[in-house]
């Protein structure tokens, strides 16, 4: 058997649509001329782990090599890239199996003297970071017959993303603490035009993000509370011996460090694939102290608190992006601001990802993508607090309007008697209230933008699209409270006065605040009548 096996740097095995497997080189060769269109064997949550980690990959190379222009043929990526292991003439950093365990493997340090790897990995779904309940979400060891590059992907996600996974199971730096999750907030170019479904392309995302990150390293580094390395920082931390008890600092790191957690080497028996992990007494990196604000050039971090973002159990609806987008409480990452080499009219997108954590426990993937207009783009620096003012507005129209429809089945639920604590019978609300929201987060960024560029258009066009989001909001939420009506509790002899009450309360709420949306749908029901 080889010493050395599945070489990232010449063997080529990551699939790419349309153009098939590729070398690591390949890759970033193929990505810099914007020709890769997916890549078909990732799972849906490492997609955002293996795209920051080319996009630091390709950096540090550039930077190393002294180069901005990112080349377009696989050759030169190769030798760029066998300028980051000098010491390794071999390849062994790039493989994903070297035999001789005092040197290092792709994401995978060197086992030093003393250290045991004694846990079995037997596919890549089980070294993955996604903590299952009882093997029932996603089932646990199914991959057994996996290809390498399942478990390049599953390498990648654990290093760079996991977080503590109990004693001895450490996780990243760039989270806040181990239950935490590693944030993604980015502008990436989209396909298609703003309002329409959209995805990022992924040569055109890669080459934005690695040309802003060659363009902006000096700023970054001056004005860092950190003391990183200015030169010669380690910038694979694989490559680095790792005795136990042994940190690495941050003034021994590039800020571009791409980072390993966990105890981890991978081998061949009869042919297949499997992986042997071990503990640490401490993290690889001492930065606990950091509460994950390093820099990370994709994580929002707290201005007061001094922490990069913390997803938990949520999601990135609209008051989270507001929040982190307009609010000025956050730190916006310097991938998600507007830069100088953006194309005049091209389509932008906000990218929001977590892979949301508990403790010991994963709560699902969140991920989000909002497409930009163009002056939004522009707007999102110099007209931000502008911006929150008219979010602000929505937030709170649909605040009024789901208040408006919770009591108002809740007084069906308590069968239209007024004199009722009508906050015992929310809980029968939450479906229908539930639905509304989800509602109100698909059109609130559309309607936001419209308002925004209503803004220099008069006051006749910022009242018309003022309007016209809580004209939607009444329409939905009309249709979900008829669908609801019936599933509310209530004895059938005080059915029709509860549902008479009912609407005749929501109506009265929505009037008071919003005369227009009634007066409109009365005048269309009058001629639809008259018809």
């Amino acid at each position: 058997m080889s010493a050395k096996m599945f070489n990232l740097l010449t063997e080529a095995f990551i699939t790419t649509t349309p153009l098939g497997p590729l070398t690591l080189p390949g890759v970033l060769a193929a990505l810099s001329r914007d020709e890769i269109e997916d890549f078909p064997a990732l799972r849906v949550h490492q997609g955002m782990f293996w795209h920051m980690f080319l996009v630091q990959l390709a950096a540090l190379t550039l930077h190393r090599a002294g180069k901005s222009d990112l080349p377009e043929d696989e050759e030169t990526w190769c030798n760029f890239l066998r300028r980051l292991t000098p010491e390794y003439p071999d390849d062994e950093p790039w493989c994903l199996v070297v035999s001789d365990w005092s040197k290092p493997a792709f994401m995978q340090a060197a086992v030093p003297g003393g250290v045991r790897l004694e846990n079995r990995i037997p596919s890549p779904d089980a070294l993955d970071m996604l903590i299952t309940a009882k093997n029932h979400d996603l089932k646990q060891s199914t991959a057994r017959l996996a290809n390498p590059e399942d478990w390049l992907f599953a390498l990648v996600s654990l290093q760079t993303g996991e977080g503590y996974g109990g004693r001895g199971n450490h996780g990243i730096a760039r989270m806040n603490g181990g239950s935490s999750s590693r944030p993604m907030l980015t502008l990436a170019p989209v396909s298609g035009s703003a309002g329409r479904a959209t995805t990022p392309r992924l040569g055109a995302w890669f080459l934005r993000e690695v040309r802003v990150l060659i363009g902006t390293r000096n700023e970054v580094l001056e004005r860092s509370n950190l003391d990183y390395a200015r030169s010669g920082g380690v910038g694979l931390t694989w490559l680095v011996p790792w005795p136990e008890k042994s940190q690495l600092r941050t003034r021994d790191l590039d800020i571009w460090f791409i980072e390993i957690c966990r105890r981890v080497r991978l081998g061949v028996r009869d042919g297949v694939l499997h992986g042997l992990k071990g503990t640490s007494e401490a993290t690889r990196i001492d930065a606990k102290q950091f509460n994950g604000a390093l820099d990370d050039p994709w994580a929002p971090v707290h201005k007061t608190e001094n922490k990069s973002l913390t997803l938990s159990g949520g999601e990135f609806d609209y008051r989270r992006l507001t929040d982190l987008l307009f609010s000025g409480n956050w730190v916006t990452p310097i991938l998600a601001q507007p830069s100088d080499i953006d194309v005049p009219g091209q389509t932008l997108a906000v990218v929001a990802s977590a892979l949301s954590r508990g403790n010991s426990k994963t709560e699902g993937f969140k991920s989000r993508v909002v497409p930009l207009t163009g002056r939004v783009t522009s707007a999102i620096g110099p007209r931000r607090a502008e911006l929150h003012e008219l979010a602000k507005a929505q937030v709170e129209t649909i605040a009024f309007l789901d208040r408006a429809l919770g009591n108002a089945l809740a007084l069906a639920a308590a069968e239209g008697n007024g004199a009722k604590d009508l906050s015992n019978y929310y809980d029968y609300t939450k479906p229908a209230r539930t639905h509304f929201i989800r509602f109100a987060d698909e059109i609130f960024f559309h309607h936001l933008w419209a308002r925004f560029e209503a803004q220099d258009m008069g006051l006749d066009a910022r009242r018309a699209e003022e309007q016209a989001f809580a004209g939607r909001l009444w329409q939905r939420m009309q249709t979900i409270f008829e669908q609801s009506l019936p599933s509310m509790p209530c004895g059938s002899l005080f059915r029709p006065r509860a549902e008479a009450r009912a609407r005749a309360l929501l109506r009265g709420t929505v009037r008071k605040h919003y005369p227009d949306l009634l007066s409109t749908q009365q005048h269309v029901e009058a001629i639809t009548d008259a018809a």
